[in-house]
């Protein structure tokens, strides 16, 4: 999830000018003036090529499945008649001009009822502004940042907790360490985040946990960076200088793996690391070696260890089936996302756009999503609430060590590479 460009404003001028509002759109909802189609066309962009092209795949695998099910079992449900959903999916490149106007030939030329969204942060940005002018359900499990529903877009939705939460979850337990006598109290943080809307809820979210202890934790690093950089040396050199007992990073994989290999080299070592959300990926441990990754903590909004009961056996079991492998939290946000929308359309017994959108604003539905229900709570520009679970890697795993109430096994503190 990238930061926005400076070409953000010039896409979403074009955006405003390009969209029209469609002979199917209905702002009043009125059931009867959209007849149940024979199928139901539901239209998405992610980047299947360019920087994010392996986290598109994966939703991608997530959509798939989605519709492969509802399919089997019918469709979609709409005045007692089973509907068939068919998934247009184009590839917008990770670029967001793509996005944006291939978001506006799916709505003005292929004619789709609705939009799932897109991947990473200036994409979903941008896109939900053609999605927000034609008044047309956008529904996305890629973006984030809490700046995409600061706006208040009424036919926005995601499914993504905001990072602040990702930050604050990594903090509770770093908590929990502290007050059992584990970690140092009072204990300095060097904290480094991406430059970017991403990065800046991290920041937030650590910073207000800090300023909130009554002096339990105190900030003596806090820097940006790039994304895609290459050369850390700089930032980690303030990071040895500042002697802190934690290092806490918000980055994406490429950058996580550059960093972590320059801090191993430097010979760095804090008593708890993380870079957020990254942390257990394959290829952080083929790049590093798990020596190198042991004791990493991150913090994720689904995992594969959920999936023991109810709705995450059923999903983890069928995408077992399916793709032969576990799932990552980015097939999961797919899979859940076409879910929200395929349950919103039943709901409200019609393709009509505006009861399919009040159906979402009112939706309550039981979710793979930690917590097991999916809301899109309106003082959050409806952006989903939940808890995120947090990892550590442990010699070849990453265990779920928190919430307790998901645990499945022991967090480790301090780590034990520092000598």
């Amino acid at each position: 999830m990238r930061g926005l460009s400076k070409m953000f404003a010039a896409l979403a001028a074009f955006a405003l000018s390009a969209c029209a509002a469609t002979p199917q759109q209905s702002t009043s909802g009125s059931q009867s003036a959209v007849p149940v189609p024979d199928r139901i066309e539901i239209g998405a962009t992610l980047p299947l090529t360019g920087a994010e092209s392996r986290a598109g795949g994966f939703y991608k695998e997530g959509y798939d499945l989605a519709f492969e099910l509802a399919n089997k079992d019918g469709g979609v449900t709409i005045g007692g008649k089973k509907v068939p959903v068919d998934l247009k999916l184009l590839d917008d490149t990770t670029t967001q001009a793509t996005a944006v106007s291939l978001a506006d030939r799916l709505i003005n030329q292929d004619k789709v009822n609705f939009l799932l969204g897109t991947y990473s942060t200036d994409l979903v940005q941008a896109q939900s502004t053609v999605a927000e002018q034609a008044q047309i359900p956008y529904v996305n499990g890629g973006g984030a940042a809490t700046e995409i529903y600061a706006r208040k877009y009424s036919w926005l939705f995601g499914l993504l907790a905001p990072i602040t939460k990702l930050a604050d979850a990594e903090m509770q337990w770093i908590d929990a360490q502290q007050k059992a006598g584990k970690l140092p109290k009072p204990a300095k943080i060097a904290l480094a985040w991406e430059n970017t809307s991403h990065g800046k809820d991290f920041r937030k979210g650590v910073n207000d946990f800090a300023d909130k202890s009554k002096g339990n934790y105190s900030v003596v690093v806090d820097e940006s960076f790039e994304l895609n950089s290459k050369d850390f040396g700089a930032l980690l050199s303030k990071v040895k200088a500042a002697g802190a007992d934690f290092f806490l990073v918000d980055a994406h994989l490429p950058d996580y793996i550059t960093m972590q290999r320059q801090y191993v080299t430097a010979g760095l070592c804090h008593k708890v690391i993380s870079y957020g959300a990254r942390g257990p990926e394959k290829q952080a441990f083929d790049a590093l070696g798990q020596d190198n990754v042991n004791y990493i903590l991150s913090a994720v909004w689904w995992n594969a260890q959920l999936g023991s009961r109810g709705l995450n056996k059923q999903f983890v079991d069928a995408f077992r089936a399916k793709y032969n492998r576990d799932p990552e939290w980015y097939q999961a946000l797919g899979y859940e996302t076409a879910r929200a929308l395929f349950t919103a359309i039943q709901k409200a017994n019609s393709v009509d756009r505006g009861a399919v959108k009040r159906a979402l604003v009112g939706l309550k539905m039981e979710s793979v999503l930690p917590g097991g229900q999916l809301t899109f709570p309106a003082q959050s520009g409806q952006q989903a609430q939940y808890a995120f679970v947090v990892q550590q890697n442990q010699n070849g795993k990453s265990p779920i060590i928190f919430p307790k109430d998901v645990a499945n096994a022991d967090g480790i503190a301090p780590n034990p590479n520092c000598k």
